[in-house]
């Protein structure tokens, strides 16, 4: 694979690709992380020249029904994402580090701490293993931590100015110039009034963001919109168009690791266990944007097309099964359709 560069550095020496998964019903195929690094080789294949570093968040209890986002699963689903994490760590060594094996990767531990200082339980030890040629690093914790915890603990293992934030069921359906965004990030890390520290890709619900209610009722998000949304000019003079985004979401998206750890995570305090960042730090952001204080989170969101062009595609790892099992439930909803149509007729 022939490296990208950026202002003469490969992006392989600016970028960290930080994966994010938990237990899932599809689990243990790895149908779900694979489907995005298809994507990746069709929509942005820079990507896999990266360093990555997969966080493997668990769960909290096993009970008779699973509530994912509240980290609970079945005893089926705790067998499962055991044999998951053994197949997604295959597949990824796989890909990014094939001459490395299992029994070559370091093994170190560290720890995640959340809340008041005081308190003895507010931490939560992980394991890493760590392929030879730091391509890939692997985090698992021994209880849950949540989306938060689990990009600041893969932050703070980064040796890269910029990162990718991926969760596990979100997958590109367009091209993303990745080279030019980061060419564009570095420049503007000296302009105060208009810095570049994170960049989000659209989703469904994010077309035509900048003439969405989204901004629209709010006067002061309309102003900076019509001040700051224009085509950044590259060095090499590609025209990348950029909005600004008046909040800070999860899903995939590039940043500054500096700006994401004293911005996102300055104390102990900002994150609490089993947190989603967009739920607690994203609220207080769009809040503090709504006052004009945008510059202090400088986030945009890719605009082409004039935020026409659809770039993210939502997988629902939550209840998505696979594809095999999401085939047989087709099928018995079509049966179960036909038979009752006959019913009717008869």
């Amino acid at each position: 694979m022939s490296q990208a560069c950026v202002s003469g550095r490969p992006i392989s020496c600016l970028l960290t690709l930080i994966i994010t998964t938990s237990p899932t019903p599809s689990a243990p195929s790895t149908e779900l992380i694979s489907t995005i690094l298809s994507s990746f080789r069709t929509h942005c294949v820079a990507l896999l020249s990266c360093r990555v570093i997969v966080v493997f968040d668990t769960y909290d209890r096993i009970a008779s029904q699973p509530r994912l986002k509240k980290g609970q699963v079945t005893p089926d689903g705790a067998r499962c994402f055991s044999l998951y994490k053994q197949n997604i760590r295959e597949l990824i060594l796989k890909e990014f580090s094939p001459y490395e094996t299992e029994s070559s990767l370091r093994h170190g531990n560290g720890e995640a701490e959340f809340g008041y200082g005081g308190i003895e339980v507010n931490s939560v030890s992980f394991l890493t293993a760590q392929s030879n040629d730091k391509r890939v690093t692997f985090i698992e914790p021994s209880k849950r931590l949540g989306f938060g915890l689990a990009v600041r603990s893969a932050l703070r293992l980064t040796e890269t100015p910029f990162v990718w934030v991926q969760q596990h069921d979100w997958s590109l359906v367009s091209d993303v110039p990745l080279g030019p965004l980061l060419d564009i990030m570095q420049t503007a890390q000296v302009d105060e009034s208009m810095p570049v520290k994170y960049v989000c890709f659209p989703s469904i619900r994010l077309l035509s963001y900048a003439d969405s209610a989204h901004v629209g009722q709010f006067p002061v998000l309309r102003n900076l919109t019509a001040s700051l949304k224009r085509n950044f000019v590259t060095k090499s003079g590609a025209g990348i168009p950029l909005t600004p985004m008046f909040f800070w979401h999860d899903k995939p998206h590039l940043a500054s690791t500096e700006h994401y750890l004293s911005r996102v995570f300055p104390t102990r305090l900002s994150m609490l266990r089993g947190a989603f960042i967009e739920d607690t730090i994203g609220q207080r952001a769009r809040n503090q944007m709504k006052e004009g204080n945008w510059v202090k989170w400088a986030t945009w969101l890719y605009y082409p097309d004039q935020g026409k062009t659809l770039c993210l595609r939502h997988l629902r790892g939550r209840t998505w099964e696979g594809v095999e099992k999401e085939s047989e439930k087709k099928a018995k909803w079509i049966a179960r359709n036909g038979e009752q149509a006959a019913t009717e007729a008869n």
